[in-house]
């Protein structure tokens, strides 16, 4: 699978301006063995997006992790975008601890690429996970978000 990190980047900051409001940055979108793909994207340290403790405010967490799910999506179903919008169906976060200064959202797809694909191709509107760790950039995990997406087909 070859993915272009750039134009994944720049179509989901077109699709999802809120993204670019909160300065994301996309560090890296790239094909991974075990689970198809990887999106790792940074929200930078902005006092005027704390909350009351100085920490990055839970709703900025949220779209942080929820734009690399996003990424993931775009990365590994672009191709059929022609026929179907992916939507996300659920998403569960858990935060574990207070985040310090840039933060970091590793997400990687929950189900392999093939599998999602021949269900559309078989007529059934898929779901599948998108796993996300998100944390400081020294590697302490501070929050987990599963988002769970389906692709809906153009009627």
């Amino acid at each position: 699978m070859s993915i272009d990190s750039r134009q994944v980047a720049a179509g989901l900051l077109e699709a999802v301006p809120f993204a670019r409001t909160l300065g994301i940055e996309f560090v890296e979108v790239a094909p991974e063995a075990d689970s198809g793909v990887r999106a790792v994207v940074r929200l930078p340290d902005n006092p005027a997006q704390h909350n009351h403790v100085g920490g990055p405010h839970a709703g900025a967490m949220f779209t942080l992790g929820e734009t690399a799910s996003g990424a993931v999506v775009l990365a590994a179903f672009g191709q059929v975008l022609d026929r179907a919008v992916p939507l996300a169906v659920t998403a569960t976060i858990a935060y574990q601890q207070v985040a310090m200064g840039p933060v970091l959202a590793t997400a990687r797809l929950g189900r392999p690429v093939a599998d999602v694909l021949a269900e559309l191709d078989g007529g059934v509107r898929p779901e599948f996970p998108v796993e996300v760790e998100i944390g400081t950039e020294d590697g302490s995990v501070t929050s987990r978000l599963t988002v769970v997406w389906t692709l809906r087909p153009h009627r």
